[in-house]
């Protein structure tokens, strides 16, 4: 067994999307090969309804796949296959965008006005990018939660863990998408597939990723996608941590604990054309893309009418 080193840790970046949505950017728009097969992760959280209410209007999406998984309000949702549909807290919408797909997310916000959810997209190999849309809802309650005997939980939403495996199948970079809370003042060590890129997002408290025979303090400087980035000793509320080789992850927890996604997949390793949620292999698909859109032509087929 050999654990996976810590390589970075970053902070997010405060982002205007949609209509007019404030959201934290946890990665994307630089070097995907740093998370290959994942293209970016947005943290959507307010409690402020004027920061999110404008919601997502119809955008296209081309040779991805989204992951949305909500912790607190509601999305509405409608896509041109005709689907229709509110997102709660705890569900996971996943969506399959292939050959082309017209999308729109509304958030609406809980009763207190708060709304918290995560997006993430993963990228689709050449051979998949004309692929036929799909899509898919799944309710919380849908998705198995583990229990251990320490106290630590485990949603597993995505892929198999500790033997109990998600709802959501089908992707293609076949991710491992965990929700892992680990109490106050533990030491858990966690199962990761060797030949896949992993990170840990945390959201909720704070940890220590790392071996504990590694030193102490802030162990390497560098910058990814623009962004001057750390390896810290503890890992806080809004932190992206980027692991190294290996088939284990340590998490260490202080006074409050920890709560935050462990995401793995298998890198596709393959050249990428992106501009916005249009995501191909060469610049000429891009350009070709983008004509359809003026065109008309995008959608290929399922279409059943923006209303």
């Amino acid at each position: 067994m050999s654990i996976r080193p810590v390589i970075a840790t970053s902070g997010t970046k405060p982002t205007l999307e949609g209509a007019g949505v404030r959201l934290d950017r946890v990665f994307g728009f630089g070097d995907p090969s740093f998370t290959d097969p994942f293209l970016m992760m947005d943290d959507f959280r307010n409690d402020r309804p004027q920061d999110y209410l404008a919601g997502f209007p119809w955008h296209p999406h081309r040779g991805i796949e989204t992951i949305t998984y909500v912790l607190a309000g509601t999305v509405e949702h409608g896509d041109s296959l005709g689907n229709r549909g509110a997102l709660g807290a705890g569900d996971v919408q996943w969506m399959t965008a292939g050959s082309g797909i017209m999308h729109q997310e509304m958030p609406k916000g809980d009763a207190a006005g708060r709304m918290h959810g995560f997006q993430l997209w993963a990228n689709l190999p050449a051979r998949l990018k004309m692929t036929s849309p799909r899509y898919q809802d799944v309710k919380s309650t849908e998705i198995p939660e583990i229990v251990d005997d320490d106290g630590t939980r485990v949603r597993v939403v995505v892929g198999e863990f500790w033997g109990r495996r998600g709802p959501v199948d089908g992707i293609a970079a076949d991710p491992q998408y965990l929700d892992v809370y680990v109490p106050p003042l533990k030491r858990k060590v966690l199962p990761v597939d060797t030949h896949r890129n992993a990170f840990a997002y945390v959201f909720e408290g704070s940890a220590r990723f790392r071996d504990t025979s590694a030193p102490r303090g802030v162990l390497v400087e560098k910058e990814i996608e623009g962004r001057e980035v750390h390896v810290r000793d503890m890992s806080g509320n809004r932190t992206l941590v980027n692991f190294g080789s290996g088939d284990e992850i340590v998490v260490e927890t202080g006074d409050e604990g920890v709560r935050f996604l462990l995401v793995t997949g298998a890198p596709i390793r393959e050249p990428v054309a992106w501009h916005g949620p249009i995501v191909m292999n060469t610049q000429a698909e891009l350009v070709h893309a983008f004509s359809e859109l003026r065109q008309g032509t995008f959608i290929k087929e399922g279409a059943a009418g923006l209303k």
